[in-house]
């Protein structure tokens, strides 16, 4: 068994690729036996990923979920920004270019209004919870735009070490929300052809949520709502510390 936890250790990232197999296989079926394939097993398997990573917070008192389990650390490097930037480029290589252009300026429209919009929103929601600095408001409105933008943003403009957290955790909220409902309120709001997916994708932003929610919904969309959502990211580190903060420093400064 020492031999075995040994190899398995040794092997991090090779058990990390099979956990994530099993949590995959337990979702499709979960989906198909409970379900009967109504609701998307990749939904299923992110709020088992979720429970895993919450357990492994509990059971540890670390930081990093299910990876501060020795056993498990290789989930740390397979979800760390190197394999996901990876794998959102990945995504983008099943686009169509032809759709792409079709989103025209309705693309753009919605790229600039989802960051506008998600900033805002997280700026009064930050002001109506005491906070009054410029420099405050506008991390927590960054990181309500991502979880990638507020500390960016924070660290540009010299936000505190607690601000900063808090728009990562505003950023990681919003891309749990969207990855668990959209495959529910897919068929609500038109999400079933490339264009609404570009729109989708430059409305919401959150690059994790929005192609793990248009996985489970249907996985032909994941390529057009990944590229506008990483634009959306660009877009965001462009205006954040610059355009935005001086807007808030000009009405709450």
């Amino acid at each position: 068994m020492d031999a075995l936890v040994s190899t398995m250790q040794d092997n991090d990232l090779i058990v990390a690729f099979a956990l994530v197999g099993l949590v995959m296989a337990v979702a499709v079926l979960i989906s198909k036996v409970l379900t009967r394939g109504k609701f998307q097993a990749s939904a299923i398997a992110i709020i088992l990923g979720l429970v895993l990573a919450y357990i492994g917070g509990v059971v540890t008192g670390g930081e990093d979920g299910i990876a501060d389990l020795s056993l498990f650390s290789g989930i740390g490097l397979m979800g760390g920004g190197m394999l996901v930037n990876l794998a959102i480029v990945a995504t983008g290589f099943g686009a169509s270019f032809e759709e792409m252009k079709k989103s025209g300026m309705g693309g753009i429209i919605a790229l600039v209004l989802g960051v506008v919009l998600s900033f805002g929103i997280g700026a009064v929601v930050a002001w109506f919870f005491g906070y009054r600095d410029p420099v405050d408001l506008t991390t927590i409105g960054a990181g309500a735009a991502t979880y990638i933008v507020g500390p960016v943003t924070g660290a540009a403009l010299g936000a505190g070490s607690g601000v900063i957290a808090l728009s990562v955790g505003a950023g990681l909220v919003k891309s749990v929300l969207t990855m668990v409902a959209t495959p529910f309120v897919a068929k609500y709001i038109g999400l079933n052809n490339p264009r609404s997916a570009i729109v989708f994708g430059g409305l919401v932003g959150t690059t994790s949520g929005v192609t793990a929610g248009l996985a489970a919904t249907d996985k032909r969309l994941v390529p057009y709502g990944a590229m506008t959502s990483t634009f959306y990211t660009g877009l965001g580190l462009l205006l954040a510390p610059s355009v935005l903060y001086f807007a808030v420093r000009a009405i709450a400064g």
